[in-house]
């Protein structure tokens, strides 16, 4: 109960800043949401899209789910959020940015490098979206530690869940006329840098290091 009640106390501490302090942010938002920004990230606790880039409410469209995947464009399939969340805030919102952010010591990415999703009942088929990623790791690092296979497939998953975005035809046609970008970006919570990743280069860029280490 500890836990919840610090919560509640987060929300009054919230509730006093946007609601007492200056409301405007709020009466503003009450009119509709218009976000530039669509995000996929992890549903791990510890990697938070807003709280990581100092966004207010209104400023991104947050999609969560485990290991930060991207299923490719299934019209016919069963239910899937990702893809109605996509579609919302693609074909409703009009975002111009959609960013995969994945980060180091995902665990879902650990099932998938190391097949212990499939102890369970959902788990392992999600993770399977990345499976390319997965092989091609063990192809191209197959006698390096568990710990950089992981990094690696963590990376390699961002670009599954990229080149699964282009499946989705009302996203690669904006994309192809220019008014929308896709980003792939890294966390490494062990020393807070983050990159992302460039296509000319094909390989993952620090864009904001640890603080000690700026200039």
């Amino acid at each position: 109960m500890k836990d919840v009640a610090n919560f509640i106390s987060g929300f009054r501490r919230f509730q006093e800043k946007y609601f007492s302090e200056d409301r405007n942010l709020f009466e503003q938002l009450q009119q509709g949401q218009r976000p530039k920004a669509l995000i996929v990230a992890c549903a791990d606790s510890r990697v938070d899209p807003a709280l990581l880039t100092g966004a207010e409410p209104g400023d991104m469209f947050v999609v969560r789910n485990v290991a930060n995947l991207v299923p490719p464009y299934q019209p016919d399939g069963d239910f899937d959020s990702v893809a109605a969340a996509l579609e919302f805030g693609v074909r409703s919102l009009e975002v111009e940015h959609i960013i995969v952010l994945g980060h180091a010591q995902c665990g879902g990415i650990h099932a998938l490098m190391s097949g212990t999703g499939s102890d369970g009942e959902f788990i392992g088929k999600w993770v399977g979206i990345a499976q390319r990623a997965r092989e091609r790791v063990l192809a191209e690092l197959p006698n390096k530690p568990t710990n950089l296979q992981d990094r690696a497939c963590e990376q390699a998953a961002i670009l599954v869940s990229l080149e699964n975005l282009l499946t989705y035809p009302w996203i690669a046609e904006r994309v192809a006329v220019g008014t929308m970008h896709l980003h792939g970006w890294y966390f490494d919570m062990a020393d807070g840098s983050l990159f992302q990743y460039n296509p000319a280069g094909n390989a993952f860029e620090s864009i904001a290091e640890q603080p000690g280490n700026q200039l």
